[in-house]
């Protein structure tokens, strides 16, 4: 317990040599986010997925098949929108892939203004989530989803993709003590596993008491800040922002 408490602190608060630096908390945000899309686009789209796109392509098998409350056009929608989003990411990676810091600023901006866009039109409709406007949420966040997805992969810090955590899961006890491993970065993985179960139960909650454009907000809030201090961070030549590797 010891030094699962040890490796969450220092995902938390990284020492000035981490070979990731302030990557990891960052990324914990952009978790949390992930939890609060998917309540979203869940509870509140018709059942689709924005940013489990395993999900997504299960919930069109079922669709296909005539499978009640959900629609084959809103899971091919949100695929279509969540891979154009990937592929800008990965023209971002590519072309600032020599930073880091760099990278993770501009992606979360843009994902920001993204989010933005989805806020303005749930302002503008008061709410009422008609047709239009659900299929303009789903590719606005899909889009941005689809971003921070490639973002995050072409970071390059483990146990953090952002979105995918049967990987994850499957690490912690595949390479457990029990399970004969070395148990490395349990506590990472472990506050990956929180933060996403926290951003989809306070999306879930908001939904149930608020109106829709409140939890779009608070993920508004979420990029802003962690966009803010990348950009703040991005200006550094510090071991962490060079590529991984």
């Amino acid at each position: 317990m010891r030094a699962l408490l040890a490796d969450a602190a220092r995902t938390l608060v990284p020492p000035k040599d981490d070979r990731h630096g302030p990557l990891p908390p960052l990324l914990l945000v952009l978790t949390l986010v992930t939890g609060l899309v998917d309540a979203v686009s869940y509870l509140a789209l018709g059942h689709v997925f924005v940013a489990n796109m395993t999900g997504n392509v299960v919930f069109l098998g079922f669709a296909l098949a005539g499978a009640e409350g959900l629609s084959a056009t809103a899971s091919v929608v949100s695929m279509a929108a969540f891979l154009a989003g990937a592929l800008a990411g990965g023209r971002f990676g590519t072309r600032f892939a020599a930073h880091r810091g760099r990278l993770l600023a501009l992606g979360t901006a843009v994902q920001a203004v993204l989010v933005a866009a989805a806020l303005g039109t749930a302002v503008v409709a008061h709410g009422r989530v008609t047709t239009p406007v659900q299929y303009a949420l789903i590719v606005l966040l899909g889009l941005a989803m689809g971003l921070q997805n490639a973002v995050a992969r072409r970071l390059g810090v483990p146990d953090l993709t952002t979105t995918v955590l049967t990987l994850t899961l499957t690490g912690l006890a595949a390479d457990s003590a029990p399970a004969g491993g070395a148990a490395p970065r349990p506590g990472r993985r472990i506050l990956s596993v929180l933060a996403i179960f926290l951003g989809a139960f306070a999306g879930a909650w908001l939904l149930s008491k608020a109106e829709l454009a409140l939890t779009l907000g608070l993920m508004l809030a979420a990029l802003t800040v962690t966009a803010l201090v990348a950009r703040r961070l991005a200006s550094s030549e510090a071991a962490w922002t060079r590529p991984p590797g």
